[in-house]
């Protein structure tokens, strides 16, 4: 069958604990999963891609210093390009999407459905979110941190600390 390569696309603006709950159980699925850093302007992201490239780098980091990878390789690859491209590029045979709910299904039914018109070769996965990250998304992290929201329970320390430099704060309320 040869190495199990999965991608894992996304905008990450920011990386939150719904996304790395995705990888650490994606990781049971691959013997190496590339994180795709999407470049995606039209969404006008708050971090630059090399921003958000870093702080997915910094929390898979984290997951590997947890031992949470399950033996697989991790790698974190921004990119512009169409995702099969991408995936065909790197020798991925799987593209790994996560599903919060059903309001998710039908835009991430329609992209792989035409992933598979385009790649063939490439199988997407959906893995549903856990029930205890299903509601963040990037959007609600910005929104909430915004307008002085405690977002510490959505995202790593790392990525509370560039919310707050991009956000021009010093301190953390409490």
């Amino acid at each position: 069958m040869g190495e199990r390569i999965g991608v894992y696309p996304g905008t990450f603006d920011p990386i939150h604990n719904g996304h790395t709950d995705v990888i650490r159980r994606a990781t049971l699925l691959v013997d190496r999963l590339l994180i795709a850093v999407a470049v995606n302007a039209g969404k006008d992201p708050l971090f630059t891609v090399e921003e958000r490239t870093r702080m997915v780098e910094a929390d898979v980091r984290g997951l590997i210093a947890r031992n949470a990878t399950n033996g697989a390789r991790i790698e974190v690859h921004p990119f512009e390009s169409l995702l099969v491209r991408f995936a065909e590029q790197h020798g991925a045979n799987m593209i790994i999407r996560g599903l919060r709910a059903v309001s998710d299904f039908e835009y991430e039914f329609q992209m792989a459905a035409n992933n598979k018109r385009i790649a063939p070769a490439i199988e997407t996965v959906f893995l549903m979110a856990s029930e205890t990250v299903q509601f963040i998304s990037s959007r609600f992290v910005k929104e909430i941190h915004l307008l002085g929201g405690d977002v510490s329970s959505f995202v790593s320390p790392q990525v509370l600390q560039e919310l707050d430099r991009k956000r021009g704060r010093t301190a953390r309320p409490r």
